[in-house]
């Protein structure tokens, strides 16, 4: 179980995070981007997880700038489409670099988002000061992507049947980013690695959990 903190921002803007921290000395910090829902329970269980692995991991509430404490079900993506729709990309990267300072401590650090984090991780793989990122089905991932490069080493995780992220697009991207790696998952939709949706796909999830750690392993 972890326990809630407040970040300041290069920009004076204040957020809670989530932080959990593992048994024992750190092996890197990790930041985890959240879904487009807000720091829900479902990104709480993630960042105890990684820190299970053996991380300094923290979950920040990037929607706080917008509508602080926002935690919105997983029907309303029309509201959460509204307040990311507010988050400029310097915001969205200033607060990855708040983040990622809190757990430098630790070491190198690692940025893994998902849904609409996903596509942030593509952002702070570019412009923050972190060492890796990975994304989860990022769809907003391709209105970047002919134009931004990763600094730093990056994973992409895919679904097969994502209408969000359609196959085209995502062959779109691979072309445009063949440094990263790249992986799509047969079967799986948008949303496939959260437990608490419809479109849950436990082999999917697991297959592409044992990727993002060898990945963080071999970076971090």
């Amino acid at each position: 179980m972890g326990s809630t903190l407040t970040l300041t921002a290069s920009d004076g803007q204040s957020i809670e995070a989530y932080v959990a921290e593992p048994n024992g000395t750190p092996k890197a910090g990790i930041v985890v981007i959240q879904e487009i829902f807000g720091v829900n329970d479902h990104m709480k269980h993630v960042t105890d997880n990684f820190a299970a692995e053996g991380y300094a991991a923290i979950c920040p509430s990037f929607f706080d700038r917008v509508e602080p404490g926002a935690v919105l079900s997983y029907t309303d993506f029309g509201r959460g489409r509204e307040i990311a729709g507010q988050m400029s990309n310097d915001a969205v990267v200033a607060d990855i670099n708040a983040a990622a300072d809190h757990v430098r401590s630790a070491g190198k650090v690692g940025v893994i988002g998902y849904c609409w984090g996903g596509s942030m991780s593509f952002l702070g793989a570019c412009d923050a000061n972190i060492d890796c990122a990975v994304s989860y089905y990022g769809s907003r991932i391709i209105q970047y992507s002919p134009d931004m490069k990763p600094k730093v080493p990056m994973q992409y995780h895919y679904g097969e049947i994502d209408q969000s992220f359609p196959m085209d697009a995502v062959e779109k991207v691979m072309s445009e980013q063949p440094e990263g790696e790249h992986f799509v998952y047969d079967g799986a939709d948008h949303g496939f690695s959260c437990g608490d949706r419809p479109q849950f796909n436990h082999a999917a999830t697991e297959f592409a959990l044992s990727r993002v750690l060898k990945f963080f392993e071999k970076t971090l």
